[in-house]
């Protein structure tokens, strides 16, 4: 099984260069694709206190990262990226399932919030059948562009292990 091979370990140095380098993201992920590259999410919030980065291994390469960032006590923002060839495969819902688990579990958070982009109904889809629940609707400015979100937040005990 799959999940059984998918380790989940803090970000090093070397897997920010090899992300920076994933092929680029196409269709509709193509928007995307500046959360990976230099200055993109990892280059942000690297840094930041209160910060957890984490690599999904497969097999010794990397097919995906995550963050939990805290913004007030005991609240996360978190966010998803999966190596372009590892989309649609059904790992971003373990990396996701995984991430949430550590920030209630071992950071002791009570709420994860998520903006997801308006038009991907399929993460948003996938996020309501975990447990996150749609709280309002925001704009954001991303690379000079006003983008549409959905605002979403899961709480401690809520999270839907499908």
């Amino acid at each position: 099984m799959v999940q059984k091979m998918i380790e989940l370990r803090p970000i090093r140095t070397e897997d920010i260069a090899e992300i920076h380098n994933w092929p680029k993201y196409v269709d509709g992920f193509a928007q995307m694709d500046y959360a990976l590259r230099e200055h993109g999410w990892l280059d942000e919030f690297r840094n930041m206190p209160n910060t957890w980065i984490y690599v999904a291994d497969l097999s010794t390469q990397v097919i995906g990262f995550s963050l939990l960032s805290t913004t007030t006590e005991r609240t996360a923002e978190f966010r998803i990226a999966m190596h372009p060839l590892w989309i649609s495969k059904g790992l971003g819902r373990i990396l996701t399932i995984t991430t949430l688990n550590k920030g209630f579990q071992h950071h002791d958070l009570n709420k994860i919030c998520l903006i997801v982009r308006k038009n991907n109904n399929r993460a948003t889809k996938l996020y309501e059948r975990i447990g996150f629940r749609s709280v309002g609707k925001s704009v954001h400015a991303i690379q000079g562009n006003s983008i549409e979100f959905i605002d979403m937040e899961i709480n401690k005990g809520k999270l839907q292990l499908i």
